[in-house]
């Protein structure tokens, strides 16, 4: 096994226009000649490689935690609209045992409602309610 060290020899190929860049580049890179150049050079390539690597590997996992916690997020949401849903419920059950609301009122109501809702985005605020039942709007 080679040491750290130890140095080879290779003969290699490449274009004169990369040679003459490179040369360009030395004191810049803080090398003294195009040996350490390329040296640096593949080192720097080859950490470069092994950090898309790591890139990939943490994206994948990133990904992985943001599901689980977009779908743990989810299932709260799901259980707190289903507790509101039991509570307008009851709500709706009181009010409807409460007053003596015909069959066509009601469905006008529930047209009327869903229009508003439409209208206002879902931004439901009493105060409006309030004021249209006691015909201030």
């Amino acid at each position: 096994m080679a040491k750290e060290s130890e140095k080879v020899r290779l003969g290699f190929y490449i274009e004169k226009e990369v040679v003459e860049r490179a040369d360009e580049l030395l004191t810049y890179a803080g090398v003294r000649s195009r040996n350490e150049f390329v040296a640096e050079a593949m080192k720097f390539y080859i950490g470069f490689l092994n950090s898309r690597k790591a890139e990939n590997y943490l994206i994948q996992t990133l990904s992985s935690v943001l599901t689980s916690t977009v779908h743990d997020s989810e299932n709260r949401l799901a259980r707190m609209d289903f507790k509101l849903a039991v509570e307008i419920s009851k709500l709706a059950h009181v009010i409807a045992y409460s007053h003596d609301i015909d069959e066509e009122a009601l469905k006008k109501l529930h047209l009327k409602c869903v229009n508003e809702v439409k209208r206002i985005n879902g931004s439901i605020e009493f105060e409006d309610a309030y004021k249209y039942q006691k015909r201030e709007v």
